[in-house]
């Protein structure tokens, strides 16, 4: 596999609408860097957030999930509690090549203050906008910008094409947009 630089990202972008809107340049200008960088992308956090709270005493499960345990907020910021997390997802919409792997990492600025992103590759032909779970691992509340920077998806090209993609198996997150809480 071989990570992808700017100019296939770019024309994958322009071409083939693998992400939608695309920003062909850093932004970085009084905010968290987004937009096209040498080897990969750095996607922004939409305005729309789940904030994990116990309000409700509710259980995390992952096969009986339940959203009582969010509480649903449209801001230009979040506050993410101590030690919780927030569930929300990018501006962006992806279109992923059969023959790509995308992998996400956390954006620095964020991490050096002990807010920790994650999110799980982006497989083969798998498209939407992407959820991305935002955890605060400090004892403070920490605070999100919406509309900025959150995460940077690097692109894997495999050597030929995969034998079975995500739309193949017909995958439950397929074509997601807002936040898409756990299925089965």
């Amino acid at each position: 596999m071989t990570v992808m630089p700017d100019t296939w990202i770019r024309q994958m972008a322009n071409d083939h609408g693998m992400i939608e809107p695309f920003v062909e340049n850093q932004k970085r200008e009084g905010v968290i860097s987004y937009g096209l960088s040498s080897y990969g992308y750095d996607a922004r956090v939409a305005d729309d957030f789940r904030i994990f709270t116990d309000v409700n005493n509710a259980i995390v499960d992952p096969k009986n999930f339940s959203p009582e345990g969010f509480v649903s907020r449209k801001a230009d910021e979040c506050i993410i509690p101590p030690n919780s997390f927030v569930l929300a997802h990018t501006i962006e919409y992806f279109r992923i090549p059969r023959d790509v792997l995308v992998v996400c990492l956390g954006k620095s600025t964020y991490a050096r203050c002990g807010i920790i992103v994650n999110v799980t590759p982006l497989e083969p032909e798998w498209e939407g906008q992407v959820t991305i779970e935002i955890s605060n691992t400090t004892p403070l509340p920490a605070r999100i910008y919406a509309n900025e920077g959150i995460c940077q998806f690097l692109f894997f090209k495999g050597d030929s094409p995969c034998e079975v993609s995500y739309a193949d198996r017909a995958g439950k997150y397929m074509g997601q947009r807002g936040v898409a809480t756990p299925r089965m």
